[in-house]
């Protein structure tokens, strides 16, 4: 809005000194900056009330398990408010309108993808909140097949609108982009004639699975305090990286990457997002004053598969989230073999965090030593832009 609205005013300010200053705002690198402190602050001073206002309407977690060893070591979690994704949603759409350019459409897509995902996680935190005041034992929240529909529809059509903005030349937002893999010819710099381009059919669902997918691995992540938040917060500072190259022609030719038009105006979401979460850190590390619940971890997942798809590097992505693929696939393996089996477990309790704690891990440390592996995989995910 910011942005917006100096360009609007630039033949009225343009004699002014203060315009000297105001012009700092058309670099995309400072307004994700500016976007990651603001969302930061948002989160760290409404925080108090808001969780004021959610204590006062017991909209408290329940956390409860199917394992009794765990429900006794969380008893102290019992009735810590949730929803608390309402603020970083709030935040990440605050700070974003403030500081984006508002005209561009992956920023408008993304801004969709926050309301939507926030308003189903919403819907499912309510449901599971106040079953019992309904008396609906049953009703627990959103199905899983309700919820996946939701996932699944919202990442189709973006997937499709953003298939449908990238259809110019020279189509890099189209295409498939491998690690070591040099998209440019590094004599003429034009694209290599090795890449693949993925039609619509592939495109689509390659998107709607990448962001139902990440959507669900970030809340299956989202167990213990500061566990989601944390990590979100590095994948997300990395993100801004990805998009200020992939959008700056000049940077993603030098670095072998695909140029996709006007993506480095996503930098500005990605660092709202960081700031947002790392607000929210502020009250949900240990001991949380307050959980994210759906509200928050759907819409977190969300926008970082959308920002991965937009700047073509869902593999790196994947990569930078091992900890939320290696949460995910443990709960699919947990589930699988105890159907197979007729009862056995590969793990003491699913997601992998509480397999970890309940071996004699205290919960801080299970948190950090996750955070280390993500700054790793981070670390090891940027380099490997420069080795090609």
């Amino acid at each position: 809005m910011l942005y917006n609205l100096i360009n609007a005013l630039e033949d009225n300010l343009a004699e002014f000194r203060i315009w000297s200053v105001l012009q700092v705002l058309n670099r995309v690198s400072f307004r994700a900056l500016a976007a990651a402190l603001a969302a930061f602050l948002i989160v760290v001073l409404l925080g108090r009330p808001v969780i004021r206002w959610l204590t006062a309407r017991k909209i408290g977690d329940a956390a409860k398990f199917d394992h009794s060893a765990l429900d006794r070591a969380l008893e102290s979690k019992q009735d810590t408010p949730t929803m608390g994704g309402v603020l970083i949603a709030g935040a990440i759409l605050g700070a974003t309108a403030l500081f984006a350019d508002l005209t561009n459409f992956y920023v408008q897509m993304a801004l969709v993808l926050v309301v939507w995902m926030a308003m189903v996680g919403g819907v499912d935190d309510w449901l599971k909140l106040t079953a019992s005041r309904r008396g609906d034992a049953q009703r627990q929240g959103l199905f899983a097949w309700e919820k996946l529909v939701f996932q699944l529809a919202i990442g189709a059509m973006l997937g499709w609108f953003v298939f449908r903005h990238g259809d110019s030349p020279p189509f890099l937002g189209h295409a498939l982009n491998l690690p070591f893999q040099k998209t440019y010819d590094t004599a003429t710099r034009l694209p290599a004639d090795h890449l693949v381009f993925l039609p619509w059919w592939v495109f689509v669902p390659l998107s709607a699975v990448m962001i139902a997918g990440m959507s669900n691995a970030v809340n299956i992540t989202d167990g213990m305090d500061g566990l989601a938040s944390g990590i979100t917060s590095f994948i997300a500072f990395a993100l801004l990286v990805l998009c200020i190259i992939a959008g700056w022609q000049v940077a993603s030719q030098y670095l072998l990457v695909p140029f996709v038009q006007f993506s480095d105006e996503l930098s500005v979401l990605a660092g709202a997002m960081a700031g947002a979460t790392l607000g929210f850190l502020w009250w949900n590390a240990a001991p949380a004053s307050v959980f994210m619940g759906d509200t928050g971890s759907l819409c977190l997942g969300g926008l970082l598969g959308y920002i991965a798809i937009v700047i073509r590097q869902e593999i790196l992505l994947l990569l930078m989230s091992g900890v939320f693929l290696l949460e995910i696939g443990s709960v699919v393996l947990q589930v699988g073999y105890f159907r197979m089996t007729g009862g056995k477990r590969i793990f003491r309790c699913a997601p992998f965090h509480w397999h970890l704690h309940l071996g004699g891990w205290p919960e801080s440390r299970v948190v950090a030593r996750l955070w280390i592996v993500t700054l790793i995989l981070v670390a090891i995910a940027l380099a490997s832009i420069k080795v090609r």
